[in-house]
């Protein structure tokens, strides 16, 4: 039963002769021929109707007021049309559009427009569609070809007749054309604009160059413009008046003629690497005048930049230096001749060292031999002529030779001063110098009735050779004490404090006799003494400013007759 209820409900159709496969194989062929007559017919305007095969039977589409004239018309234009249907199937379009679709027009009519149209614009689509059936509608966006090519379009949509099967016309612009062209104007603009802006940026140019050759009209130097290759552009009335050129046969070798030639290598060298560079440039030259003579310039030269950096152009400077050039010239020669003077002053020094050395060495022998003779005649004269006439001469025989020996000895401290100016300089404790510098001074500041005070907290060491420092210290209150005021006791201060510059001060102030300080240039002078009425060699201020100037110090004095003196001395710590 059941393979009967079965082959009941499945029943199998009866198999196909050969002729009725033949005669069905017709029938559709001689269908499609028919479709391809109505489509060719629907085309060319030949009928004004399409049938179209639907879910509720067959629909007759009328194509009103269709006649030749028109379609020639829209199948000669160069936008695409076609006519829709409410459920979007073409029912008509025109060869620029399959054209425009790569499509076949048998692909396109009878079928559904919305194969070309992209997924993402398919909403954008529909609501074009549904204005353009309520009213009129117009939108932009891309079709898709049969290749796959997305193709930009403007699209014009509006309802056409008013019978009972309305159909939507659609006109299709092609508009990659014209994205091109606007591509092309807004290159075209953006090239008048930059265009524009460089003539803007020229004239601007044109206009500083002219403020810049007014300015450099003006100036009392020569003045020059160059291009970036360093081509001269300009020259200023100065450098004319100065040359004596002219300015109409002016070429760039006439201008290299009138340097010095043998300065012109090396301006020629200084300009290239300048230029290379793109740096500043400053050179002296030797530049020849209408007369013919050469005077020296300071030539300068600056490169100018644009907005952008890039150098527009030179502009340089000729200032005449030759007034200074022959100063400075003068200067050397000056200076020459004062190291050939010093050089020579030192040999002489030297010489002077020679001698002194010589001298006070040579005179001692002698000296010692007068004094011999002399203790050998006093103790051969009988007693009866020492102590008559002979006595006195004898005795001031004796001062003579000793002021001689004093003498020498002192010509031997300068001798020796000279050649220790280079000792070493070492801390030095100030307190036990100055009490050993006492002790030697007792019996003088006992004749004076003197009294020292020393004041030396704020500077416990001084930084001399321990020697020069003694003698300074010793030469300064030996000179306090001995030139002291007979109608008053002796008071003398020695203090050290710091002093500006990096110094220290060392003072003696003193209650004596005072100076007159108009005569301070010879206060210093070898064997110059101001005071004769007190006996001394005249050479201990000479000294102490020698041994303190060799040193890089000074000495300083105030003094006012019958108050007194102070004698400050300046060393570096």
């Amino acid at each position: 039963m059941t393979a009967d209820s079965t082959s009941s409900a499945n029943p199998t159709p009866p198999a196909r002769s050969a002729a009725q496969l033949a005669r069905e194989n017709e029938e559709l062929r001689q269908q499609l021929f028919e479709a391809e007559e109505l489509l060719e017919a629907i085309r060319t305007g030949a009928i004004d109707a399409l049938a179209v095969q639907g879910p509720d039977g067959p629909r007759i589409f009328t194509l009103e007021g269709a006649d030749q004239s028109y379609r020639t018309l829209i199948e000669q234009m160069n936008e695409g049309a076609l006519l829709l249907a409410p459920d979007a199937t073409v029912l008509y379009c025109n060869a620029c559009l399959a054209g425009l679709l790569d499509a076949p027009l048998e692909t396109l009519i009878g079928h559904s427009f919305e194969q070309f149209i992209p997924a993402e614009f398919r909403g954008y689509w529909q609501k074009l569609v549904a204005a353009g059936w309520a009213a009129k509608s117009k939108g932009g966006m891309p079709l898709c070809t049969t290749g796959g090519r997305l193709r930009p379009v403007a699209l014009a949509l509006n309802v056409l007749g008013q019978q009972e099967a309305p159909v939507l016309a659609v006109i299709v612009t092609d508009v990659s054309a014209q994205r091109e062209i606007s591509v092309i104007r807004a290159r075209v603009m953006a090239q008048n604009a930059l265009l524009e802006q460089q003539q803007l940026r020229l004239q601007a140019q044109v206009q500083e160059v002219a403020a810049t050759t007014r300015i450099l009209e003006g100036l009392p130097h020569i003045a020059w413009t160059a291009s970036p290759q360093g081509e001269n552009t300009y020259l200023n009335r100065r450098w004319f008046s100065y040359t004596g050129q002219n300015p109409q046969s002016l070429t760039p070798a006439l201008i290299e003629a009138q340097l010095h030639p043998d300065d012109l290598p090396q301006a020629m060298l200084c300009w290239e690497q300048a230029l290379a560079g793109g740096e500043f440039l400053e050179l002296e030259c030797r530049i020849r005048d209408a007369a013919g003579t050469y005077r020296w310039m300071l030539g300068r030269a600056l490169p100018w930049h644009d907005e952008q950096g890039k150098i527009v152009q030179w502009i340089g400077t000729y200032t005449d230096i030759h007034e200074q050039k022959l100063a400075l010239a003068r200067i050397d020669e000056a200076q020459l001749e004062l190291r050939d003077n010093n050089q020579q002053l030192t040999r002489i020094n030297a010489d002077l060292d020679n001698f002194i050395y010589t001298a006070s060495h040579d005179l001692r022998s002698p000296i010692t031999n007068i004094e011999g003779l002399l203790d050998t005649l006093r103790q051969e004269l009988p007693a009866s002529q020492r102590l008559g006439a002979v006595g006195p001469v004898l005795r001031m025989m004796q001062d003579s030779v000793d002021r001689f020996k004093r003498t020498i000895e002192n010509l031997t401290d300068i001798s020796k001063l000279q050649k220790e100016s280079a000792l070493p300089r070492t801390p030095v404790a100030l307190a036990s110098l100055i009490e050993d510098v006492r002790l030697d001074l007792q019996p003088l500041i006992q004749v004076a009735a003197g009294e020292l005070t020393v004041d030396i907290a704020q500077c416990p060491t001084v930084t001399l050779a321990e020697k020069n420092l003694r003698s300074v210290v010793y030469n300064l209150l030996s000179n306090a004490f001995k030139y002291h005021d007979p109608a008053r006791p002796a008071r003398v201060l020695l203090r050290c404090r710091p002093a500006p510059d990096g110094l220290i001060a060392l003072q003696v102030r003193d209650n004596g006799l005072g100076l007159d300080l108009r005569e301070d240039r010879q206060l210093f002078t070898m064997f110059r003494r101001l005071h004769d009425h007190v006996e001394g060699s005249g050479i201990g201020l000479y000294m102490v400013k020698k041994m303190v100037e060799n040193v890089g110090g000074r000495v300083e004095v105030e003094s006012q007759l019958g108050e007194g003196s102070t004698f400050t001395v300046y060393l570096p710590k």
